[in-house]
């Protein structure tokens, strides 16, 4: 029997690139395909097969699912940056909206009785309010910025479609990928102390925060099982973000005292964020096998990753 084609989107982001390397240790029964902006940022460029392609242009899409007819598409595509969201929302829209209605039209047209393609959609915390948390499936969603209406209508769009769909919601996720060309909280922490500075960290956001492995483990799992629904996918340990940067500091014996805590108010940033989030995790654990690592063991991995990228 030939393999099932699985198309990871965003494959050149921190998540892509994890699921990609995932993949391709376990792969599953699946024959892999990618597609980013550009040219592939991966330092392993082979045992999958890479397409640049852009989301927001409607034909370049119906083109590359055409081509690929995947039986799987793991969608990671998305602007991120809250802030740069908030000051460009037709651009947000179309990274965020629209790019998913043009991959969800493309694979509507290849469906048939007997292919059926399978969608998984990422989604985030931030499309509730955060008066309380943490929170499971079943949550009312109420967003409070423009990137949250965003991956809020995206997620209708998903489950409005004739596919077969699951969302995989996710909380403040980090790791490191090969290019590096972004930093994460861990690291923001870590670096600023290292160099005696202080920082003003909040302590009335409480999150899961979640190692990029675990979030792509998640992934692979619904794709594995060609599991539908909604299912959180986040780390297991609930914190607020001050206490996440004096666990930080503490794995890496650094000076606490260096950490101040502020408040979200004294914050100016464009955007909202919904104080209280994280998730309760039962579904994923009970209905995919899903375990995350601990902030702890997190913390480990990723570092043990820079070292082996860094050699000494």
């Amino acid at each position: 029997m030939e393999n099932k084609k699985i198309l990871i989107t965003g494959s050149n982001g921190l998540l892509g690139q994890k699921i990609i390397y995932q993949l391709l240790q376990y792969p599953h029964g699946f024959e892999i395909y990618a597609t980013g902006r550009g040219e592939n940022r991966l330092a392993v460029k082979s045992g999958y097969h890479y397409h640049s392609a852009d989301l927001t242009n409607k034909e370049s899409v119906q083109e590359l699912i055409g081509k690929i007819k995947p039986h799987c598409v793991i969608h990671t595509a998305a602007m991120t940056n809250v802030d740069a969201c908030e000051l460009q929302p037709d651009e947000c829209r179309k990274q965020n909206v629209d790019a998913v209605q043009f991959l969800i039209d493309a694979l509507e047209k290849i469906k048939t009785k007997s292919f059926s393609p399978h969608f998984i959609f990422l989604s985030t915390d931030f499309i509730f309010d955060g008066t309380h948390g943490p929170l499971d499936e079943n949550e009312k969603p109420n967003p409070l910025s423009t990137y949250a209406r965003s991956k809020l209508d995206a997620e209708n769009i998903v489950r409005n479609s004739m596919l077969d769909w699951a969302i995989a919601r996710t909380v403040l996720v980090y790791g490191v990928t090969d290019n590096m060309s972004r930093s994460n909280i861990v690291l923001w922490v870590k670096n600023n102390l290292e160099q005696g500075k202080e920082i003003s960290v909040v302590t009335d956001q409480y999150r899961t925060p979640t190692l990029a492995e675990d979030l792509a483990d998640g992934c692979i799992r619904i794709a594995a099982k060609r599991a539908k629904g909604v299912f959180n996918i986040s780390g297991k340990d609930f914190m607020n973000i001050f206490e996440l940067a004096k666990r930080v500091a503490h794995y890496f014996n650094l000076d606490e005292r260096l950490i101040k805590p502020s408040l979200s108010s004294d914050i100016k940033q464009p955007a909202k964020r919904p104080p209280v989030t994280g998730f309760i995790i039962e579904k994923a654990r009970k209905e995919l096998g899903y375990e995350p690592h601990t902030f702890e063991e997190g913390i480990k991995i990723m570092m043990d990753q820079i070292q082996s990228l860094n050699p000494k």
